[in-house]
């Protein structure tokens, strides 16, 4: 299961489902607030938003399950690890936390109280937007809400103290991420009673859309002996 960046999308993931099919079903999470949802109301709360995915994929078929999350999708992922281990029913295999430093990293951070063209910068500075985006007034305005909204959701978040997993946790993270520094990588060693490994890839926020065979690898590797059954 593939969950997306603040201000992303389910379709971000299609070379992940283009590359892992037939073998694997990827489910990409879409937020509500944009493309096929966006008249549904968003949710600006990191663990409503879980308690949300985790109802949906309580219906679906059991299987053998990989979470993988990128910047907010990461923090998303992790409390939603946390209610699936907590169910007893269906946990995580692994938890691949991408892009994001551990829930218990808190920096105060305040993008969603700022106006319409610091948001925007802000797109611009991570390099997570299509530039045909930034460049489309109507489509960038379009975005803005359900852009504010995450960061909203993932400015205010505020981990439990104490949670933790029992899975494994991989963490993949750039050298030159300003959004996560290696130390605050590191952190979410203390997250989990699993294995914690730390990946570092040449690169910024956005590191994984050049190195996408290495991630998609990542994704591969956790799944292991599983994957022709999920």
């Amino acid at each position: 299961m593939c969950l997306p960046h603040a201000g992303g999308s389910a379709s971000f993931y299609y070379p992940v489902s283009r590359n892992l099919a037939p073998a694997v079903d990827v489910v990409a999470i879409q937020y509500p607030g944009r493309q096929d949802r966006l008249r549904d109301p968003g949710i600006a709360d990191i663990e409503k938003l879980a308690e949300h995915i985790a109802a949906e994929l309580a219906a679906l078929t059991p299987k053998p399950t990989v979470l993988f999350g990128h910047s907010m999708g990461a923090t998303i992922g992790f409390e939603l690890a946390w209610r699936l281990e907590q169910d007893g029913g269906r946990p995580p295999l692994e938890l691949i936390a991408s892009g994001r430093r551990a829930p218990s990293s808190v920096r105060e951070e305040s993008t969603h109280r700022r106006g319409d063209d610091a948001i925007i910068a802000e797109m611009a500075t991570l390099n997570g937007t299509d530039g045909a985006v930034l460049a489309d007034e109507e489509i960038l305005r379009m975005s803005l809400p359900a852009l504010r909204n995450d960061y909203r959701a993932i400015e205010t978040y505020r981990a439990q103290p104490g949670r933790k997993l029992n899975c494994p946790i991989t963490v993949l993270t750039g050298d030159n991420d300003p959004k996560t520094t290696i130390p605050e990588a590191e952190a979410w060693r203390g997250h989990t009673d699993g294995e914690c490994r730390i990946k570092v890839y040449p690169g910024g926020h956005f590191f994984l859309t050049e190195h996408q065979a290495a991630v998609q690898a990542e994704i591969s590797r956790a799944l292991g002996a599983t994957r022709s059954t999920v």
